[in-house]
């Protein structure tokens, strides 16, 4: 019979077996998912044993882990910042270095200023949710052109008890959105060069929506159109924030700072690579405020 510690050891090795990156974090997920434990209980407790219909669970999720099939997408759930949202294939599941779009759009709006975030592509609704949980006084919109991810991100406010102050909207980039119309842009658009999709990881080339990845020939068709579009829909003075590919800083900067952004920086992961390009749209002269 199966405990959970050599239900986890045996899980440990069998995702090792099949080439996963990350065997001992994923052993435990699966093995606390299926045994409806939780990782102190596979401490305090390892030789608690496993049902039947426990171990036949278990052994359904190894199998799909196994395939390379993402924890997120088998369990249906990803824990994201500070909190947690239930991911599907037709999102791209939230990964930690997106986090530094919040860390420095956190430091941009303090706690009880009001202002109006709009997340295009918003997948799962993974940034704008986590904005807005942080954020009490902020509002958002978010905007995809896919509407099964869009599903997503609605279950997703509802489930946070956000569903009051996102609205989702079914769309092209800015398109259809009024001029001057928010104080913070976000997104986390596709960067990946449409070449060296194959050789994605399996978990993202055959589990994650293309749409989500696909970038174009050089990975920054959709840099092109954020760097256009979105000063017109920033408030003067407003802060934009996307998220890159590691070697695509100083290119989606030169976009930014060409189509008129002001105070353009690359800010760099916990990894200590480039991730996030952030700047703000040109604020109104003193004279231009005082008419």
């Amino acid at each position: 019979m199966k405990t959970l510690v050599s239900a986890w050891t045996g899980a440990k090795r069998r995702l090792e077996s099949a080439g996963v990156e990350s065997p001992v974090i994923d052993a435990r997920l699966l093995v606390e998912a299926a045994a409806g434990a939780t990782r102190a209980d596979i401490i305090a407790d390892p030789h608690r044993p496993l049902t039947v219909e426990q171990s036949a669970e278990l052994e359904r999720f190894l199998e799909r882990r196994a395939g390379r099939e993402p924890v997120s997408q088998i369990l249906g759930v990803k824990g994201f910042w500070k909190i947690m949202l239930r991911v599907t294939p037709q999102v791209l599941t939230p990964r930690p270095e997106t986090e530094t779009i919040l860390d420095v759009v956190l430091a941009e709006f303090p706690p009880g200023r009001r202002f109006r975030v709009l997340d295009l592509g918003v997948g799962s609704g993974a940034i704008v949710l986590a904005i807005l949980a942080e954020r009490p006084a902020a509002l958002g919109l978010g905007v995809d052109v896919s509407e099964e991810a869009l599903a997503v991100a609605r279950e997703n406010a509802a489930n946070l008890g956000l569903a009051g102050r996102v609205a989702l909207l079914r769309g092209d980039w800015t398109a259809g959105l009024g001029d001057d119309s928010f104080d913070l842009v976000v997104s986390n658009p596709p960067y990946v060069r449409s070449g060296e999709i194959a050789d994605l990881a399996p978990e993202v080339r055959d589990h994650e929506p293309r749409l989500a990845l696909d970038g174009g020939p050089d990975g920054l068709d959709a840099y092109r159109r954020l760097a256009a579009e979105i000063p017109r829909v920033l408030v003067p003075g407003g802060r934009f924030a996307v998220e890159i590919g590691s070697d695509q800083g100083a290119d989606v900067a030169a976009l930014f700072a060409k189509a008129g952004a002001e105070a353009v920086r690359v800010v760099r992961d916990l990894a200590d690579r480039d991730r996030v390009v952030t700047g703000m749209k040109k604020p109104l002269d003193k004279s231009s405020r005082e008419r």
